[in-house]
């Protein structure tokens, strides 16, 4: 059963962006004949496409024992106090104070984060940084889950 369940999904100006790559590449190979140029933007954008869609596919996932952010799954009784971020104390946490141990679902276009402590001694990541846009849902979700 999922308590909490946010993608993390691109903004849709992003899209618009898509089948620019593949339209400066056509450009370019339009000497070498029109086939050549259409399936230079055709591939190029459909590339294009699928990385865009795979960044925005992230998910941050509560369950009654565990939390899935991405690629990470931590049990929940290992996670310790969780920390509200702001834009610009997030923007901190992804820079100049990051730790190169810490276990980190970060994405640029989303401005408010949270940080968790990950209080057991048997993981080498000393924090769990995760980017989302509801963190005071999401510390309230984790809150009921540790009970």
């Amino acid at each position: 059963m999922s308590l909490y369940d946010e993608r993390l999904s691109v903004p849709p100006a992003w899209w618009l962006w898509v089948p620019l790559p593949g339209l400066a590449l056509a450009l370019v190979l339009l000497p070498f004949g029109v086939p050549a140029a259409l399936g230079a933007l055709l591939l190029v954008s459909c590339a294009a496409a699928a990385g865009t869609y795979a960044y925005g596919r992230s998910r941050i996932k509560v369950t009654i024992g565990s939390l899935t952010a991405g690629k990470i799954r931590l049990p929940i009784d290992v996670l310790g106090m969780p920390e509200i971020l702001d834009p610009e104390e997030a923007l901190a946490w992804r820079t100049r104070r990051a730790d190169a141990h810490a276990l980190m679902l970060l994405r640029s276009h989303v401005p408010t984060a949270l940080r968790i402590e990950i209080t057991a001694p048997d993981y080498r990541a000393p924090y769990l940084y995760l980017s989302t846009r509801q963190p005071h849902t999401l510390v309230a979700v984790l809150a009921f889950a540790k009970r």
